[in-house]
């Protein structure tokens, strides 16, 4: 009978054992758990995202009742100490280069295409409250940031850090690797002058908030050919410099935007971009809601409000985990070509984790009894009757 691999077998697919295991090789991570490879590790995080699981006792039930499929997934039997010590000892890099990999595959085509590249940069805090007492806290939430550059139009999100809550977004902004070409949007949290005259030394441009303390001074004013834009209007469009008495200057002009949103408040853009229309600017900074949804998608879908471990180095893990579970989704929707919304796809991964078909026939019944037809008679065939 032909071999036919289960959902979660195909969904894995796209993972290079031999690639993986270079990078597991150069980071060391099976030095204290041999019997527990770090392949064995990354399918039981990607199962506990995908299945629910919540707690290591129910990702050890749950992975251990479908033995029958360990070995076409390369992996084997799940103990929850076992589970337990790895995520406590093993290092985060062999994750963390694993899902840049990933990523790297889902944004092929975008970099394929040569089209204008869009980078949304944004960070989310992930509370941990009294959960863990080692958990630095920024004044509102004890807890962990997660600081994500996004891809709106390949709806590929790259993970730059996982860092302690306290730590400031601009500092981990500077670490950003600038794509020439690119259009970086960010908030007012990354003001950091000498990044953004980066992003101009590297032929890339910005478009972000300045803070309330940031003054201004107004060289020429603009000419705005078109002031409304999908629910904002332009007031105002303006060359400007930094009117700092002190050292803080900027090598590259700016230009400060003023847009009022159709909810009645208005709000002050500053970009280094020349060429792009005022109002084609502020479309740029509305869509940075987009990382916010994105935000949204993967604390409530993904496992990371219940963690399998309360040290710093199991949480860093299953953040990983979730985000290379999320580029596992997105490449099997792509490459399956799914047509249904990534939500409903997901309910029906957790739903036929196990079961063996394709994933395009995912929403579709199996077949009955594939292997069992009934052999049809010939009409010529002779028959005998016996009263």
């Amino acid at each position: 009978m032909r071999f036919a691999s289960s959902i979660l077998g195909r969904l894995v697919e796209p993972i290079d054992r031999r690639r993986f295991q270079r990078i597991v090789d150069e980071h060391d991570g099976d030095a204290y758990d041999k019997r527990f490879r770090s392949w064995d590790h990354l399918m039981a995080l990607i199962y506990a995202q995908f299945s629910g699981a919540g707690s290591l006792r129910g990702v050890e039930a749950g992975w251990n009742a479908s033995s029958q499929h360990h070995y076409h997934l390369g992996s084997g039997p799940l103990s929850r100490s076992t589970l337990s010590d790895a995520n406590r000892r093993r290092p985060v890099a062999v994750f963390a280069e694993t899902f840049a990999w990933l990523a790297g595959q889902l944004d092929r085509q975008t970099r394929r295409d040569g089209t204008a590249m869009l980078r949304l940069i944004d960070s989310t805090p992930i509370p941990l409250g009294r959960l863990c007492g080692w958990a630095r806290s920024n004044g509102r939430i004890r807890g962990m940031k997660l600081h994500v550059v996004y891809d709106p139009d390949s709806d590929c999100p790259r993970v730059l850090a996982i860092t302690d809550a306290n730590v400031n977004d601009a500092w981990i902004g500077r670490t950003v690797r600038i794509e020439s070409g690119a259009t970086y949007v960010f908030d007012k949290g990354y003001c950091h002058y000498g990044w953004w005259a980066a992003i101009a030394a590297a032929q890339a441009v910005f478009v972000t908030r300045p803070k309330s303390n940031m003054a201004l001074k107004v060289l020429c004013v603009r000419h705005l050919t078109s002031r409304r834009g999908d629910g904002f209007t332009v007031l105002d469009d303006a060359e400007v410099s930094l009117a700092s008495k002190g050292d803080s200057s900027l090598p590259m002009p700016l230009r400060r935007i003023t847009v009022k949103r159709q909810e009645g408040d208005t709000i002050t853009l500053v970009t280094n971009d020349l060429e792009r229309p005022a109002v084609g600017i502020a479309a740029l900074y509305k869509g940075r809601w987009q990382i916010e949804l994105l935000f949204r998608w993967i604390k409530q879908h993904l496992r990371i409000r219940k963690f399998l471990g309360n040290t710093d180095n199991a949480i860093r893990l299953q953040l990983f985990a979730a985000m290379i579970a999320y580029a596992l989704l997105r490449i099997a929707a792509n490459a399956n070509r799914i047509a249904m919304p990534i939500l409903r796809f997901t309910d029906l991964v957790a739903q036929c984790l196990f079961e063996r078909r394709h994933i395009a026939a995912i929403e579709r019944p199996p077949p009955v009894n594939p292997s069992h037809r009934r052999p049809r008679c010939s009409p010529n065939q002779m028959a005998f009757h016996y009263a």
